[in-house]
């Protein structure tokens, strides 16, 4: 009897793979987009996109004039959020400069400041943000609330009882305090390119192997080889797993690649079994290059294949959690995420990483991406040999 898998991988199957490794070989623009743009996305994505927010030009109208005053301004200014923009003699002129850009918020501290101080009273620093970018405002305005907290103790410990008012706060009881104490786990330094540059690796890893993997089709249709195969005495199975196996084994390289670049480039710590990770990408990178032999049998040319592909990854990064939390979509929005494989393997990358997460609490994730894989290469199996056919 026969092994089944000695009719697959015999000298026939070995042949074809050899033909579509020097078929990539050949195509130097191909191997370099396997190898090098992967590595430069991974590292720029997660350095650039970040939720931090710092060197912010700060305005100021000091209508105090007063040694008081100066030193709040100077601890804006010493920060690394903020830095001097430039005094200005009036609101209005503050505004304007606002809203031409030339500065990005604005503080005005009254006439009364420092001796409202000096009585003990509250006194208010009117603070205005440009909130253009709504996100970068409300950071802004933590940052801002944070300082001047920082700087109201310590007029406290020079003998100064001064308090923060915040204007646009609901009175409050304030006769009970609470304190919280925060405790920050698995990232006790709150960088946030560890959640960035995890989220970008399941991106890579599904928008590079669905690229590469129509571009190569396509190519192999329009220079004609297609027809040569059809020719041949290999199989429709033998053809499909020889295109699949160069592209996968070169996209685990490019795999490899990245999560060294995790490593040394953002310092990302392994607290998990890296082979559970590992298993994921091979997962991830199988469904990309379903993905993409789904689009090359849709297209009849490289241009084509990549105005097909504008359609599904945007969509596919856009609902995957990767870059953004899940929670700040619309709950509308959410259930559309467990439809996406990146959001698992994103999922199973932070947790595995910095969570140290086993297949106990991981199993739904692989058992999802396992799902799409299978469904994804059955669609891109019968879709080809259709074509073939």
């Amino acid at each position: 009897m026969t092994n089944p898998f000695q009719n697959v991988f015999n000298q026939r199957f070995r042949a074809l793979v050899r033909k579509e490794f020097n078929e990539i070989r050949r195509d130097r623009r191909l191997m370099l987009s396997l190898l090098v743009p992967p590595v430069l996305q991974l590292t720029l994505f997660g350095f650039a996109l970040s939720a931090l927010v710092s060197d912010l030009r700060l305005g100021v109208v000091d209508e105090s004039k007063t040694p008081e005053s100066r030193e709040l301004v100077a601890t804006l200014t010493e920060s690394e959020s903020f830095r001097l923009g430039g005094y200005y003699f009036s609101v209005d002129e503050l505004g304007d400069s606002i809203s031409q850009s030339r500065i990005d918020a604005g503080v005005v501290i009254p006439y009364d400041y420092a001796r409202e101080l000096h009585r003990g009273h509250s006194t208010t620093v009117q603070f205005l943000l440009n909130a253009t970018n709504a996100n970068t405002a409300t950071i802004s305005q933590a940052y801002a609330e944070g300082i001047i907290q920082t700087y109201t103790a310590g007029l406290q410990s020079t003998g100064i009882h001064a308090s923060l008012k915040q204007v646009a706060a609901y009175e409050i009881n304030r006769r009970g305090q609470v304190q919280i104490m925060p405790a920050y786990i698995y990232n006790p330094g709150l960088i946030d390119s560890w959640f960035i540059a995890t989220g970008v690796f399941g991106l890579l890893m599904i928008m590079n192997s669905s690229l590469v993997a129509s571009a190569a089709m396509v190519r192999e249709r329009e220079t004609g080889t297609m027809e040569q195969l059809l020719m041949s005495p290999a199989s429709t199975t033998e053809i499909i797993i020889a295109k699949i196996v160069p592209l996968f084994a070169l996209l685990c390289i490019m795999m490899l690649m990245c999560v060294a670049t995790l490593k040394i480039a953002f310092h990302i710590p392994f607290h998990g079994s890296l082979p559970y990770v590992l298993f994921g990408g091979m997962l991830c990178i199988l469904s990309g290059i379903s993905i993409g032999t789904v689009i090359a049998t849709f297209s009849k040319s490289a241009q084509q294949a990549q105005l097909t592909a504008f359609f599904i990854n945007p969509p596919l990064s856009s609902l995957s959690g990767a870059l953004n939390p899940v929670e700040a979509m619309p709950r509308w929005m959410q259930s559309f995420t467990i439809l996406n494989p990146i959001h698992h393997f994103a999922t199973i990358a932070r947790s595995g990483m910095l969570k140290g997460s086993g297949i106990v609490a991981l199993w739904p994730n692989f058992l999802a991406l396992l799902i799409f894989t299978i469904v994804l290469v059955s669609l891109s199996v019968w879709r080809f040999g259709k074509q073939l056919s």
